[in-house]
């Protein structure tokens, strides 16, 4: 079952408040959801962040005699709005954590992927609004400058609502978001969007591959591509990116004759095609293009077997 999918739990009219706050809790658990996975690019940690705001509501709700000593008694007026600052806030301290334990992951570090619905339309996942390359790019900023900017730019929060949620005042959250949106703009590659010449250079890179066509590969490479991969000291990946189409493509045909026994399967993740490699009955890794003018610049290629979490996949559908 998808982690994003959302799941309406409509208490009954005469429900007590309690009731009807934890029930809209899971009715705002997709955007909670995107507001976290934007902040930390990884599905795990995002849905830890969630399970310790749904902890601190119960918390918040319970009887005044049931509360610790120095526990907030004020009472929530926005219920909507305490869930989504609650969630910024918590997810903004994982990120300011997780910042030191990336410095040192060993090897480049990628964001987990979260798969999505073949058609955009038929999705409800917030997830979709973080592309692949968006996630990438925002890793690029300061913790500060990336809350304010995907609380602002992509969920369309009010600077004093993000104020509210960094603690600083809103003034300071333009400036940030600002900052932010032209680091975005500078480092954004200029993708294609159109999802059916995406899928179809994403087939060809996947015959190419697998069949070690060393010819096909440099003809979908742009010249200056760069392959990244994400092992995190778990599984053999490069320790530091390929860079130029003819070290990407002999590195991926030494790849395929190594592993002769893997296949590969269509899959969407954040709102794009991509592939996803099997073998053994496993999940053996993730591969996400980034698409220029029909040829291939980036290829990040995800083996921590930790950053599956986000994949419908199961064995039994391998």
């Amino acid at each position: 079952m998808n982690r994003q999918e959302a799941h309406p739990t409509e208490a009954p009219a005469e429900a007590p408040p309690a009731s009807r706050a934890l029930a809209h809790f899971e009715e705002l658990r997709p955007r909670l959801f995107g507001v976290a996975y934007g902040l930390l690019g990884s599905v795990a940690e995002a849905e830890d962040v969630l399970q310790d705001a749904w902890i601190r509501l119960q918390r918040k709700l319970s009887p005044p005699e049931q509360q610790q000593d120095g526990a907030d008694t004020e009472p929530i007026e926005d219920l909507t709005g305490w869930l989504i600052t609650t969630t910024s806030r918590l997810a903004l301290d994982v990120l300011r954590a997780a910042r030191t334990r990336r410095e040192a992951y060993v090897g480049p570090w990628l964001p987990e992927p979260v798969e999505t619905a073949p058609d955009p339309a038929d999705s409800v996942s917030l997830a979709d609004s973080m592309s692949w390359a968006m996630l990438v790019v925002l890793e690029t900023l300061s913790p500060a400058e990336r809350a304010a900017f995907v609380l602002h730019d992509v969920f369309g929060l009010t600077f004093d609502e993000v104020g509210s949620a960094l603690g600083r005042s809103p003034a300071a959250c333009r400036k940030l978001a600002s900052r932010a949106r032209e680091h975005v703009e500078e480092r954004k590659p200029r993708f294609d969007v159109d999802p059916q010449a995406h899928r179809a250079v994403v087939e060809a890179f996947s015959r190419a591959t697998r069949s070690g066509d060393l010819d096909g590969l440099l003809e979908l490479l742009h010249p200056e591509a760069v392959l990244t991969s994400d092992g995190g000291g778990l599984v053999r990946a490069a320790r530091n990116p390929i860079r130029g189409a003819d070290k990407v493509a002999r590195f991926l045909v030494g790849v395929s004759h190594k592993y002769e026994d893997r296949a590969h399967r269509p899959i969407v993740i954040n709102g794009s095609p991509a592939l996803v490699t099997v073998g053994g009955g496993i999940v053996d890794g993730v591969i996400a293009l980034g698409i220029e003018d029909g040829r291939i610049t980036t290829v990040d290629y995800l083996r921590n077997p930790q950053k599956f979490a986000g994949l419908r996949i199961t064995q039994a559908e391998q």
